[in-house]
């Protein structure tokens, strides 16, 4: 037996031949490879398993995931299945595994697993005195990345500071990976996990941040993902407040026609002639 450093969502691990320790997921039995980083897809499957026995403005066509948790159909590989059901509702997803169609009926057609190029991770710390010091922050959050979650530093596009707003920025397009290459999904989740106190690794340690040696507390994260096409939502999928935002819009818009053709009408001046 052996211990998977880097996730302890597994089972029936053992040293293969190589010396490597080689485990089991937990939800899925697809043997991973414990010296890197689990798939996402892998993760979920298991955090399921295990729940059932026990500011900058948004760039365009960026998404949240606003479904959360739930238990996924994987490939072999660990990726995620293009098409997702949970009984008869279905939905496309990303590489991510994030929803990025609307609910349909099992008759629902996914294509192709559409590929996340870029998840922007925004995080928010608590209020201080003084503003932190923006160059050791990004070496902390660069240097944490690569060696932590062992991702190539050229998917590293940015880590911005815009106090208290803290803005890491992950790009991987498909051609970029090379065989090997941890993907920004399972980046992100692992790190997303860490910041929640859930840590996937075994040890349990969650991700301190401390920058020029004082601890840093976070104090909310949201993370945005960008796909290579489009998502494709429909207005059924809008959140009734902003229905109802736009429906106010509308008909404001129309009442200030309508009041300029009234009042146009009232400045109008007649002639009287003979007849």
């Amino acid at each position: 037996a052996c211990v998977c450093e880097k996730n302890k969502r597994v089972t029936n691990c053992r040293t293969d031949s190589t010396g490597q320790c080689r485990c089991e997921a937990i939800g899925s039995g697809v043997t991973v490879d414990c010296t890197t980083l689990t798939s996402k897809c892998l993760l979920m499957k298991a955090e399921v398993m295990g729940s059932k026995s026990g500011r900058r403005e948004k760039p365009k066509d960026a998404f949240e995931d606003t479904d959360g948790l739930y238990d996924p159909e994987c490939e072999n590989s660990g990726a995620f299945k293009a098409k997702q059901c949970n009984g008869t509702t279905c939905w496309c997803v990303n590489t991510a595994g994030v929803r990025r169609t609307d609910r349909h009926d099992a008759d629902l057609k996914c294509n192709q697993l559409v590929r996340t190029m870029s998840i922007i991770i925004e995080m928010k710390h608590a209020e201080r005195n003084a503003p932190l010091n923006a160059d050791s922050l990004k070496k902390f959050f660069t240097d944490t990345i690569t060696s932590r979650y062992q991702l190539n530093g050229r998917y590293i596009a940015s880590v911005l500071y815009e106090n208290p707003y803290i803005t890491i920025d992950l790009k991987q397009n498909a051609s970029e990976k090379s065989i090997g290459d941890v993907d920004i999904a399972d980046v992100a989740y692992y790190f997303e996990k860490d910041v929640k106190g859930q840590s996937i690794f075994h040890n349990n340690a969650g991700l301190n941040v401390s920058i020029d040696n004082e601890p840093v507390k976070l104090e909310k994260t949201v993370v945005y993902y960008i796909d290579e096409i489009a998502p494709e939502f429909s207005m059924k999928s809008l959140t009734p407040g902003l229905i109802a935002v736009i429906v106010v819009v509308v008909i404001a818009i129309v009442a200030a026609i309508v009041v300029l053709v009234l009042t146009r009408r009232r400045k109008g001046k007649y002639v009287k002639a003979e007849v």
